[in-house]
């Protein structure tokens, strides 16, 4: 029998599993087909989604927590190429699986700290 988790506890199980780069446990959080779009590109599928994620291992301060049915958003920190980036995402959420992320940030300071 599989125990049903809100929209809310699967995403921050999920932010907590990448917290630990814990990228099995972060995995059966989403969906196989998981969408990612963020300001620098887009990624279509799990396993495009956590290759990045393992060479990344960003590190997410969350802040606040919005949760409306199977949408959540939060509000967070997240350190990008050591730099603190304030960030807003949006997880939609399907059968207790993260099934899209949408990610939006100001990314100059990220991109100013890229060598060149």
């Amino acid at each position: 029998m599989t125990v049903e988790r809100s929209a809310r506890e699967t995403v921050l199980s999920f932010i907590n599993a990448l917290n630990n780069e814990d990228f099995t446990q972060a995995r059966q959080y989403t969906d196989s087909d998981l969408l990612f779009v963020g300001v620098l590109g887009s990624r279509h599928g799990a396993d495009a989604y956590f290759a990045d994620m393992e060479k990344m291992r960003l590190k997410y301060e969350v802040k606040k927590v919005f949760a409306d049915g199977d949408d959540v958003c939060l509000w967070s920190e997240i350190r990008i190429s050591g730099v603190a980036v304030l960030t807003a995402s949006w997880y939609q959420v399907k059968d207790s699986r993260v099934h899209s992320l949408k990610v939006v940030f100001d990314p100059r300071p990220v991109l100013a700290a890229k060598p060149a």
